[in-house]
């Protein structure tokens, strides 16, 4: 017990080896994080702008994506900007305190993005398959109910996880094998057997989130058969293409989720893990802004209005 004091009051700082220690290397993923980034930053801060002073994207949908677009920008500014700054500096440290925010934030937010995504695929189920009850259902309180305790669900997975995974004692080396401090790294460094608590809560919320993503799944099922049977071509394209990207995106993110949480079961660090964590913390935020809405014709329309031309709308 006295041995496992001294590691806990040793350990003030980690330090994040996620890439190779090679000076141009760091260059190349300083600059492409960067890039990742801004692109990232631009396409959501865009969204949020046209959603908030066009008045034709006052609906529920554009409500939701408006709350998806600020999602995404704290979710990948909890992460990329340190990493980028750490390889710039050859400064690789983080205090005890600023990893376990960072760990803090990353489920917060991405346990929020993933309940936005689940009341946004109930959005479309209702305008799709049940369009004439659709504005009584998707009113102006009910959403903001949903986007609240969107937002009330990521902070309490935040909570636990943070809670778990700093309730054990860290042996031996503090270096982190990843960009940022994520929870099956920094497992990795605990003493043996006091991972429990951490594990009992990630096995609770993977088949929590399993459930919802089961859901999902439905009612994508049920917007397919509904679609089917659109006698216009035209229109069964329009729906298909904007729900198939959502639930590709929606897998993706899961996918990498879990083959970068099956390394729990693996002490040495594993380069599948680090594209793993680059795919799941970088791909959605900057795809999100695509797949959601910048390939929509009233956002083309709005930002046509913005920058006083005149852009015909495809669909």
């Amino acid at each position: 017990m006295h041995e496992k004091l001294i590691n806990v009051t040793l350990i003030t700082k980690f330090v994040l080896m996620g890439f190779p220690d090679d000076q141009v290397l760091q260059r190349l993923y300083a600059a492409f994080f960067s890039l990742v980034y801004l692109v990232a930053l631009m396409g959501n801060i865009l969204i949020i702008t046209l959603t908030t002073i066009d008045q034709h994207l006052q609906t529920p949908m554009y409500f939701l994506l408006k709350n998806l677009s600020l999602i995404d920008i704290c979710y990948i500014s909890v992460t990329v900007p340190k990493s980028v700054m750490n390889s710039l500096t050859n400064s690789h440290s983080i205090s005890f305190v600023g990893c376990a925010s960072q760990v803090f934030l990353v489920v917060f937010f991405a346990g929020t993005e993933f309940a936005l995504l689940l009341v946004m695929s109930y959005d479309r189920y209702v305008a799709i398959c049940c369009p004439l009850h659709y504005e009584a259902i998707m009113n102006r309180d009910s959403c903001v109910q949903m986007v609240t305790a969107s937002w009330f669900i990521g902070c309490v997975y935040g909570s636990i996880h943070v809670a778990g995974t700093f309730s054990v004692h860290f042996c031996g080396s503090n270096i982190v094998h990843q960009f940022f401090c994520d929870i099956p790294s920094l497992l990795t460094l605990a003493c043996s057997g006091e991972q429990i608590l951490e594990y009992v809560f990630i096995i609770v919320s993977f088949c929590f989130v399993f459930v919802c993503f089961t859901f999902m799944v439905a009612s994508y099922v049920y917007i397919v058969s509904t679609v089917l049977r659109i006698p216009s071509s035209q229109g069964r394209f329009k729906t298909f293409s904007t729900c198939m990207p959502h639930l590709t995106v929606v897998t993706l993110f899961l996918s990498s989720v879990y083959i970068a949480y099956l390394g729990l079961t693996s002490k040495s660090p594993s380069s599948l893990n680090i594209f793993m964590s680059v795919l799941y913390s970088l791909l959605p935020p900057s795809l999100n802004p695509v797949i959601y809405s910048l390939r929509n014709r009233d956002m083309k329309a709005a930002l046509g209005k913005v920058f006083g031309e005149k852009m015909t709308p495809n669909i």
